[in-house]
């Protein structure tokens, strides 16, 4: 599938999600957050979320937050379902949860990516979808690129730099 002539960019920043049609291209960054992509081959129509959190944990509100994971699902959902669309019609794809400190990658430490992954693997499972493809774990950030006219995926991981710390002499 071609790029449309007049692409609209789209930048998630954590807690953020988009649902739109055969126009965007929605680009994020991803190091221990996860996003999820939702694509209608047919309508060409989706969305990608952002989430850095498994869930709230008991804190209580009234308004979704799309900095959780089963929250910022539910608002792609609450997207779906605006566009009379049926979720089973949807291509999904999960990316993300990498380990951004190299001090838990060198003792082989649990971190928040592989909670972000699992929480994200478990909430598709639970809703019955079954990615796609996934990119998940390993060490470093990730930039991910959807393109909504095709629901392409484009990603690409850096792995971490160790930093330097001046003292100043």
């Amino acid at each position: 599938m071609r790029k449309p002539p007049h692409v609209i960019e789209i930048f998630l920043n954590p807690g953020e999600f988009y649902f739109g049609d055969r126009d965007v291209r929605i680009r994020t960054i991803l190091g221990s957050c996860v996003s999820i992509t939702l694509w209608h081959p047919k309508l060409l129509i989706g969305g990608m979320c952002h989430y850095m959190l498994p869930s709230r944990q008991g804190r209580e509100t009234r308004l979704a937050d799309g900095k959780y994971a089963d929250e910022a699902l539910g608002l792609l959902f609450e997207e779906i379902r605006r566009s009379g669309t049926a979720l089973e019609d949807y291509e999904v794809k999960l990316f993300g949860g990498g380990n951004m400190f190299q001090r838990q990658i060198d003792a082989g430490q649990s971190h928040i990516g592989i909670k972000n992954a699992e929480a994200g693997r478990y909430l598709l499972k639970h809703h019955g979808l079954r990615p796609a493809s996934e990119d998940l774990g390993g060490a470093g950030h990730r930039t991910v690129l959807f393109d909504i006219w095709s629901g392409n995926v484009w990603v690409r991981q850096f792995a971490p730099k160790d930093i330097e710390y001046c003292n100043g002499s």
